[in-house]
Order: C-alpha cells, then sequence, then structure tokens
C-alpha cells in the first residue's frame, strides 16, 4: 500500500505548496515542482521513482496537453504558425551551438559533443502551458505561438537525433526517409481523423446510455491520440494536444472541459509535477558543479535568446519576444528521453548523466518565474503608455 502514501503526500504538499507560491506572488506550478524535489531523493525521500509514479504523470502530461489543445483558439495558432517555425528553429540553432560549444570546451570527443548539442535542442512546454492557463493567457499571441513552435520543435529534434546517431555509427540503423515519412503520416491522419473522425466518435458516444459517455469518448480519444503518435516516433503529448483540438471544434467542448479538469489537477497532473522533481539526486555530482552551472545557463541562455530572435524576425516586439523565449527554456521529459537514449547508444558519458538530469530540471524551475516577469513586465509597459 505504499503507493496510497505517496498519493497522499503528494497531493497534500502540491496543493500547499502551490497556495504558498501564488502568495509570494510565483505561479503555483513552481511550488509543485520544488515539493518534488524535496519530497523525492534528493532530500526527504518520502518518495521514491516507482514506475507507478512513471505512469500515473505519463497520464498526468497527456491530459495538460490535451487541456491545452482544448483551449487553444485555432484561429490564432493558424495565423502565428510562421512565427512558431521560426522560433522552432531559432530555438533549435542556437542551443545546439551552445552545447557542442560547450562540451569542446569540457574537453569532450567531437561524437559527444555533437549529441551533447542535439540534448541541448529539445523542448517541453508542458510546464509553460500551466502557467500559461494560471494567468490566463494560453490563448494569447504568445501563448500560441509557443504552443506551435513546441510541436515543430519535437518534430525537427526527433529527424536531428535520428540523423545524428545515424551518422556516429552507434549500430542504430535508421532510415531518414522513413522518419521523415512517418512524421508526415502523423499529421495527415490527424487532420483527417481530427476533422472527420473525431466529431462522430463524440456524436456516436456521447447518447450511451451509461455513466460519464461524453467524457469516456474524449478520452478514448485523447489516449487513442498520444499511442498513435508514440508509435510514429512522435511525443504522446502532441497526439493529446491534437486530440484536443479536434475535440475543441466540436459541440461538447465546453463539456469535456468541465469534465477532464477535475480528473487531471485532482490526482494526475500533481503526480506529474512531483515527478519531475523526484530525478533529482545529488549522488555522483562530485566535481562537476561547474560544468553543471555552466551548461544550466547555456541551456537557459541559448533557448532563450533563440526563440526571442525567431519572434522578433516574425514581427513581435522585443517584451512579447522574451516571453516567447522563455516559455521554450523548460526542457522536461523530452531531453530526458534524448538523454537516456544517447546514454544507452553510447553517445553520453554515464558520469555525466545526473549533471544533465540536473540541468533538464533546473530548466524546468526557472521557466515559470521568467514567464510570470516578462508577462508582467509587458502589461506594466502597456500600462506606462497609456
Amino acid at each position: 500500500m505504499e503507493f496510497i502514501l505517496y498519493l497522499v503526500l503528494i497531493i497534500f504538499f502540491t496543493k500547499v505548496a502551490g497556495d504558498l507560491s501564488v502568495r509570494i506572488g510565483q505561479p503555483a506550478v513552481l511550488g509543485k515542482l520544488i515539493v518534488g524535489i524535496i519530497l523525492g531523493p534528493a532530500v526527504l525521500g518520502w518518495i521514491g521513482n516507482s514506475s507507478f509514479i512513471d505512469e500515473l504523470s505519463e497520464i498526468g502530461v497527456l491530459l495538460l496537453m490535451f487541456i491545452a489543445g482544448l483551449e487553444t483558439d485555432l484561429d490564432q495558432l493558424k495565423k502565428n504558425w510562421k512565427s512558431a517555425f521560426a522560433v522552432a528553429v531559432g530555438g533549435i540553432i542556437l542551443p545546439f551551438i551552445g552545447g557542442y560549444s560547450a562540451a569542446i570546451a569540457f574537453g569532450f570527443g567531437q561524437n559527444y559533443a555533437l549529441f551533447f548539442g542535439v540534448i541541448f535542442c529539445a523542448t517541453s512546454v508542458s510546464i509553460s502551458v500551466q502557467v500559461l492557463k494560471e494567468m490566463n493567457k494560453l490563448n494569447s499571441r504568445e501563448g500560441t505561438t509557443i504552443l506551435g513552435a513546441a510541436v515543430i520543435d519535437d518534430v525537427l529534434v526527433v529527424i536531428l537525433l535520428a540523423v545524428m546517431m545515424s551518422l556516429v555509427g552507434t549500430g542504430n540503423d535508421i532510415s531518414i526517409p522513413l522518419l521523415i515519412g512517418k512524421k508526415a503520416l502523423f499529421f495527415i491522419v490527424t487532420f483527417l481523423a481530427g476533422w472527420y473522425v473525431v466529431p462522430k466518435v463524440m456524436k456516436w458516444m456521447a447518447p450511451l446510455r451509461v455513466t460519464e459517455a461524453v467524457i469516456s469518448a474524449a478520452l478514448f480519444i485523447c489516449f487513442g491520440f498520444a499511442y498513435f503518435a508514440e508509435s510514429l516516433q512522435m511525443a504522446g503529448i502532441i497526439g493529446a494536444f491534437a486530440a484536443g483540438i479536434a475535440i475543441s471544434q466540436t459541440n461538447y467542448k465546453h463539456t469535456v472541459e468541465e469534465k477532464v479538469e477535475p480528473i487531471a489537477y485532482s490526482i494526475f497532473v500533481p503526480v506529474f509535477f512531483v515527478s519531475i522533481g523526484l530525478n533529482v539526486s545529488f549522488e555522483g555530482l562530485g566535481q562537476q558543479w561547474g560544468f553543471l552551472i555552466v551548461i544550466t545557463i547555456i541551456a537557459c541562455v541559448t533557448k532563450l535568446l533563440g526563440g526571442w530572435l525567431g519572434a522578433r524576425l516574425t514581427g513581435f516586439n522585443s517584451k512579447s519576444s522574451l516571453i516567447i523565449g522563455s516559455g521554450m527554456v523548460s526542457r522536461g521529459e523530452v531531453a530526458l528521453i534524448i538523454a537516456s537514449t544517447g546514454l544507452q547508444a553510447g553517445l553520453l558519458l554515464p558520469q555525466y548523466f545526473t549533471s544533465i538530469v540536473i540541468m533538464v530540471i533546473l530548466t524546468t524551475l526557472v521557466t515559470p518565474p521568467l514567464l510570470k516577469m516578462f508577462f508582467k513586465d509587458k502589461v506594466d509597459q502597456a500600462l506606462a503608455g497609456k
């Protein structure tokens, strides 16, 4: 029954920490992330990593991105697709150069340095989504650009990873055209299913004489899209996000929103936030503190500047560009997956894995305050201009 105790601790402390975080002027998600570090192996050790936590957190992040899709203004997303593409590209080029250069400076070999650059390119906006949602900015021009850029970034980084693993000869027989074909297939099938199939499934399942038929239909679609995405080597969160957008175009949007949020935010999303902190461990760092500080600064600055540059080049002012850049800083679970892949393939030295994990956590922790600060600056500037 240990998992029951884990749930007790997670539910109670994430709510208390979230409230305290809001009271000191920070997004609630920041307090929830810190709770994971405190309750986990790094500090108190009350909660350990387990398959139970991993599976619940996976559901949590899928539901979080599903809700983001439900609440996304599709017209705004279409309007900002050029900016989203530019932000994604800028958020890959600069971090890759920064990560590669840092690795070379610390004496890494060429192949290790190239892979290091790939790790820096990853972006996971699940935390940014929660912050934007808390501030009611998810449908702002900046918010939709961040979401669009995250989808493009995921596609480009996976292709870049495949190219890298093929070039350095790790024994992975990866067909680049096949990989790109899978991405194209995902978007084609998702678009067609979202346009034609999803409305019919919702209309057919909603009248079924069973309890909560509408939300059951929505979750069936959400997890189905996520599984399809994973099967084509896309992140499951992209599939969940696409499912949310598809359902948002039906008459069941508001009903699904009202039903899914209590499910997500009572258990699954808090477990996801805590699970991020559980990855922190200071064992094995040894003399790597300087290395950790340098790569964390480079990871944050290059992603921020890359996103800022992409936004500026496509018509955003400096303040809005900073918001978009800060929303792309968090590496989250995407970078952890890439790092684990590299570790297994021999492209990441085992002694540096812990530093990479902590760097990923730190980029995730710094994102909520950055978003809050830059949005506040923009509001203050707007008020001062009146």
